[in-house]
Formats: structure tokens, C-alpha cells, sequence
């Protein structure tokens, strides 16, 4: 199925190059974010907001309809039977490189002009649940709760609770009994998500605090794994 270039209700560049045409679709604000999240394996309206969270929930909805209305991302009605799911079609699968290749751009050119206003405890937290890897805990539930002691009451705990190879994040208490606990300011847990810092070296310095069972705190690094960019060094800019 070609993709319906020019007939999403948007104003475009007047030129017939590729770049352009292409460009009319994919260089909307949010639109390589919400691209994101449906790459990454989200379907659902609330799974994609989640990968989003500073966007609004109507903006949203808007980008989703451009996108399906472009051929790049079908409405389909969920297999649960409850609600739709948004999953992409040829097209929109065929960009799967390209979000890659420019989050490996930003992790190598831009990673390092981080600031406070970037760090998002919400965004945090789904990006390390989606990448967690609950192998590495036992197959009984196991839960960890995190508390970012810099970030808005709203956004300041967290829980992932581990089970039968699933991992859930939860923005309230779950009311099952914790396992593991990790107490720490927001760019601490950022740099070791995005391979900046190591795990160990944040608790020894007192960046980061894991308390509970032995046997947890040593697996906890391995399970939480690291950002898909973590291993990309940032390059070294020549100076005139």
C-alpha cells in the first residue's frame, strides 16, 4: 500500500523532493516520539502515552489519526476484544532503522547536553520496564520499589513488580510486599540507565541506595539491563 503523501491536512513544503514529502509526515512535533513507542512495541492508547507522558492526551490521538491516515500506522480492534491497538503497517515498519539510527545520532553528538528540564522519571521508568529482564529474577513476583528523591511528589515512587517473565510498572502502590528498594535523585538513575555511570559506582559513592535481600541487590543491575544507546560513546568534538 503506498503511503498517502499530502492528504493528511497538513501544509507542506511545496517541493516534490522525497526528503520534503517525507518530511510533511515524520518532522511534526512528537511525531518521531509517538514513531518511537509504536517501534518499540506499544499498541495500546495508554502504552504509547505512557513512552510520551508530556504530551497531551488529544495531541496525541491527533498524530495517530495523521499517521493512519498517511498509511503509516493501522487502527486495528484489540485482540482482547476491549478498546483498538495501533500497530504499523510495511511503511511504517520500514522506518524502524531510521528511529534507531537517530537515537544512536543523539546518544553520540547530543547525549551529554542533558538537563534538568530533559529528566523525566515517568519516561525513566516505562523505558527501564520495556528493557528489563525478569530472567534474571526468580519467576515468583518480585517487586521493586524506587523513590527519585528530587522529583514532584506525583512522579517520585514507582514500583515494578517482576513475574512469570513479565515485568509491570505501576505509578501506585500495588500493595504486594517489596523485595528490593532503590532510593536516589533522578540523574543518578538516568546516567546509569544511558551507560554513562555504573551502578555499583552510584551506590558507593551514596548516589544510589539498594536495600533489601542480598541475593536481589546483586542481580538487580542485570534485570534493570541499560538503555539500547548505552553503548554508544559519545564523540569527541574537534576543536577549530
Amino acid at each position: 500500500m503506498a503511503v498517502r503523501l499530502g492528504l493528511v491536512g497538513m501544509k507542506g513544503y511545496g517541493q516534490f523532493c522525497p526528503i520534503a514529502k517525507a518530511s510533511e509526515i515524520l518532522a511534526e512535533r512528537w511525531t518521531p516520539l509517538v514513531l518511537r513507542e509504536l517501534v518499540c512495541g506499544s499498541t495500546r492508547f495508554n502504552e504509547i502515552h505512557r513512552g510520551v507522558p508530556l504530551m497531551s492526551r488529544g495531541l496525541l490521538a491527533q498524530r495517530l489519526r495523521v499517521l493512519c491516515d498517511a498509511g503509516l500506522v493501522e487502527r486495528r480492534a484489540a485482540s482482547t476484544g476491549h478498546g483498538h491497538e495501533y500497530h504499523l503497517t510495511q511503511a511504517g515498519s520500514e522506518l524502524e532503522p531510521l528511529i534507531f539510527q537517530l537515537g544512536e545520532w543523539g546518544a553520540r553528538w547530543v547525549r551529554s547536553r542533558l538537563t534538568h528540564e530533559d529528566l523525566d522519571a515517568s519516561l525513566l521508568m516505562w523505558d527501564i520496564r520495556r528493557n528489563a529482564r525478569p530472567a534474571r529474577f526468580p519467576r515468583r513476583r518480585t517487586v521493586v520499589a524506587f523513590e527519585f528523591l528530587d522529583a514532584p511528589r506525583a512522579r517520585r515512587f514507582w514500583w515494578l513488580v517482576s513475574e512469570n517473565d513479565e515485568v509491570d510498572l505501576c505509578a501506585l502502590d500495588p500493595g504486594f510486599e517489596v523485595d528490593l528498594r532503590v532510593r536516589g535523585r533522578l540523574p543518578s538513575l538516568t546516567a546509569v540507565w544511558m551507560g554513562d555511570r555504573r551502578f555499583d559506582d552510584e551506590i558507593a559513592s551514596g548516589n544510589l541506595e539498594v536495600l533489601g535481600a542480598q541475593d536481589l541487590r546483586q542481580r538487580l543491575p542485570e534485570w534493570l539491563g541499560l538503555s539500547p544507546f548505552a553503548g554508544i560513546a559519545p564523540a569527541t568534538r574537534e576543536r577549530a
